[in-house]
């Protein structure tokens, strides 16, 4: 019964002829070849190398949903019953080839390309010029530096998250309407954040900000009027919004601490900062990492808050990477230079990232 059982989960390998698996290879390669020589032709036509091409990608895409079919179709012939449970698969993940390869080579032809959407000339491959006006670029490199300063400010963030966390979970008064209140900013959009405070609590006239700083005795309370002033109000207004998320995150892995470990630890002698510092802050330690990177990939994409408050001045000194390559876009209709600093930003944050993510591996790795 046990053998009979096992045989409904063995695929056994079928009796193929050969010219059928060959069949099946010629069909598969025979639609990669055709897959190929379009998509080169295509490309080459594209950058001007050769007359003969299409006038768009479409044929490209027909050739590539006939190799995917080819694909599809070749597995059964030359696998079998293998070849069957392979196509519970295999479309899904030709599917998302097509979503996500093709979009990105895509975006790495328009990137060597000098292409002006006010340019009469249309789109022309340029190779590497791109490259070298973002190396001569200062604003892209002030754009770089202030998005380390704005990702550094995460650990002030996390700091005051943390002894918020820490206050909510403690036995306080009106507890449950204090974990409500602090959760309001993250309900809120960027840009609603952005309107209502750096617009209009923020204006240097009118703004009821504005004057209590007269009554304090600031004369003249320009919130945005000088770099360090407005890189800072940046990050204030960024950090009202996203605090309450990594509070809450915070909060649950307080909660998820034993009491009996914290009862213990008090028996010990471990009160207060001592208790905080030896047992509690190691423990939430996988949290606080997991918290903080989750906060790192918004920050990095920080840019609705700027672009409403100051449109990345005074002169570039607010500027993140996201709305300086928004701004060359919108301002300059300049698609391939700011293509180019999207996809050089992109490699960034994946080398960021993964740095990151390895390191926090090394950190929370239990110590044998």
């Amino acid at each position: 019964m046990t053998a009979q059982g096992d045989l409904l989960h063995i695929v056994t390998n079928d009796n193929i002829p050969p010219r059928r698996k060959l069949f099946g290879r010629v069909l598969i390669w025979g639609a990669a070849g055709v897959l190929g020589l379009v998509a080169l032709a295509q490309t080459l036509h594209q950058t001007g190398q050769i007359d003969l091409g299409f006038a768009n990608w479409r044929p490209t895409l027909y050739a590539y949903v006939l190799w995917a079919v080819a694909l599809c179709w070749g597995q059964v012939l030359i696998r079998g019953e293998q070849g069957k449970r392979v196509l519970f698969v295999l479309p899904a993940v030709l599917f998302v080839v097509s979503l996500v390869v093709f979009p990105l080579i895509f975006g790495l032809v328009i990137a060597f390309s000098d292409w002006n959407l006010s340019s009469p000339t249309g789109r022309k491959f340029n190779g590497l010029d791109n490259i070298r006006q973002m190396w001569r670029d200062p604003f892209y490199w002030n754009a770089l530096t202030n998005m380390v300063w704005y990702a550094l400010a995460i650990l002030v963030e996390y700091a005051i998250a943390f002894g918020l966390a820490l206050m909510l979970n403690s036995q306080i008064r009106a507890r449950k309407f204090f974990r409500v209140a602090f959760l309001m900013p993250l309900m809120l959009s960027p840009v609603a954040v952005s309107w209502m405070i750096g617009k209009s609590m923020m204006e240097v006239r009118f703004g009821p900000l504005a004057r209590l700083a007269r009554e304090l005795g600031w004369s003249d309370p320009s919130f945005f009027g000088t770099p360090e002033m407005a890189r800072l109000m940046i990050m204030a207004m960024d950090a009202w919004t996203y605090i309450p998320f990594m509070m809450i995150m915070i909060l649950a892995g307080l909660q998820a601490i034993p009491k009996e470990v914290q009862e213990a630890a008090r028996v010990d002698g471990a009160n207060g900062w001592r208790g905080f510092w030896e047992v509690t802050f190691p423990l939430m330690l996988p949290v606080s990492i997991t918290a903080i990177l989750i906060r790192i990939i918004f920050k990095l994409k920080l840019a609705d808050i700027i672009i409403n408050v100051t449109s990345g001045g005074p002169g570039g000194a607010t500027d993140s990477v996201t709305s300086f390559i928004f701004r060359e876009y919108r301002d300059r209709s300049n698609v391939g230079y700011g293509t180019l600093l999207a996809m050089v930003y992109l490699v960034i944050i994946i080398i960021v990232m993964t740095v990151l993510m390895k390191l926090s591996e090394r950190w929370t790795r239990p110590q044998v």
